[in-house]
């Protein structure tokens, strides 16, 4: 039987879901307006005002935000309270520039964990159940969201953050966690080190993993939930709209749910910024319409996916998107080729490759060259110089029939490429492009 956190809301009929956002949508500009002029600027640009956002029918008339408008208004300019207001703040993960600062009122932190908690309840988390979060806690969005989702769901919390692997095997095994919550590539690292300490999958008492943070695919899910004897689920977030839980996967594991009365979501063309129909990939773009500190309008993920209406098997009526298949701006162009790296990552899990693997670009006589390290598994090591050969090979031609790009495929020793206890590092470009 599928479980809700807030049934009457997660499965809404369409004009109740609009009704919500119409109205909620109104107050958001309005309050922008007021308190945001930033983004007030923008608008009267464009020539909108208030009056001219009636139902969500008009966002299509709002001017997008992106990371440069970020950057460009860091620290303070997107705030939309007092700052006495505001109990805390979040940062982005990210490694370049001036890093995402986000605000939080109390109501907002209140929201964003109500979001985690339907995510845990739409694994089958209960207050019976015990929620080991082994994403970072700190500025990162990962553990404080699902630690508080998990509290509101009543379950025991380990917030065991990440790292310190072992420990975190142990605390499994002794406090009997039922619900894992890190990223995607620490979930297959965990698996990988039970493996080294001789334990199975049935020797621990998960059933569940929520996964996000990282782009995975759909053959690395059937691989950690191999390796760790549970079911995989996805969770997806951004920190400029609140963190994890902006969406969650149900029981269907076929796409994520968007907490519509809070967030809405549209598809874009890349290129043009036009609005594409249900059903149609391009840019996913958010804007957040009751997030008072730092509401966000209509900005730019630059994640590339695609949103669907069909009925779910969950009983949940709120759309759908599909998993993000890459990024517009961590998406690699090579020799004029798009190239994603979960692209790479399903042609090496479909040839029983671990996802332990790096992408290294480069140019040569101004060639762009693409370079591939794989681990071998422990099974597969080998010093046979034929069988590497051979294995390189079969590689080099799945990867061409992918991405229609001849790669270099090198195969490594296991365990020869860093770990990584949070987002997993797997791309470097060394073009200076």
């Amino acid at each position: 039987m599928e479980n809700y956190y807030q049934k009457e809301i997660e499965c809404a009929s369409r004009d109740e879901i609009v009704a919500i956002q119409n109205k909620k949508l109104r107050e958001q500009v309005r309050h922008v307006w007021d308190n945001v002029p930033y983004y007030r600027k923008k608008m009267e640009e464009k020539g909108v005002s208030p009056d001219d956002i009636e139902s969500i029918d008009d966002l299509k008339k709002l001017p997008f935000l992106s990371k440069a408008d970020l950057r460009e208004a860091y620290p303070y300019g997107l705030l939309g309270v007092p700052l006495k207001d505001c109990v805390r703040i979040q940062s982005t993960s990210g490694t370049t520039g001036k890093r995402v600062v986000a605000f939080y009122t109390l109501d907002d932190i209140d929201l964003w964990e109500e979001c985690c908690a339907r995510a845990i309840v739409a694994v089958g988390g209960t207050n019976e159940d015990v929620c080991q979060v082994s994403y970072g806690y700190g500025l990162f969005t990962g553990g404080p969201g699902l630690n508080g989702g998990s509290h509101k769901v009543g379950c025991l919390t380990i917030p065991t953050s990440s790292g310190n692997t072992e420990r975190q095997i142990m605390f499994i095994k002794d406090l009997s966690a039922t619900i894992l919550c890190c990223t995607p590539s620490y979930a297959a690292y965990l698996g990988e080190t039970m493996k080294e300490m001789g334990m199975e999958p049935e020797d621990i008492p998960l059933k569940a993993g929520i996964f996000g943070a990282e782009a995975w695919s759909e053959e690395m899910r059937q691989d950690i939930q191999k390796t760790l004897g549970i079911k995989a689920y996805d969770i997806y977030g951004l920190t400029e709209l609140s963190g994890p839980g902006v969406s969650f996967e149900c029981s269907a594991q076929s796409g994520m749910h968007i907490n519509e009365d809070h967030f809405l979501a549209e598809i874009i063309d890349p290129e043009t910024g036009e609005v594409l129909p249900d059903g149609t990939e391009g840019e996913l773009v958010f804007t957040a319409i009751d997030k008072k500190a730092f509401p966000m309008m209509r900005y730019r993920t630059r994640d590339i996916c695609t949103l669907t209406r069909e009925k779910c098997s969950c009983g949940r009526t709120h759309v759908k998107m599909t998993k993000p298949k890459g990024r517009t701006d961590d998406m690699l162009i090579i020799r004029g080729v798009n190239v994603f790296p979960s692209q790479i990552e399903t042609v090496l899990l479909e040839h029983g490759y671990q996802a332990n693997y790096q992408i290294i670009v480069g140019r040569e006589n101004n060639t762009d060259t693409l370079d591939v390290h794989v681990e071998m598994t422990q099974e597969m090591f080998t010093d046979n110089v034929g069988e590497i050969t051979l294995r390189q090979n079969e590689l080099v031609s799945g990867l061409k029939s992918m991405l229609g790009l001849k790669a270099k495929v090198t195969l490594v020793a296991p365990k020869s490429i860093t770990r990584s206890e949070g987002k997993a590092v797997r791309v470097i470009d060394n073009r200076k492009i």
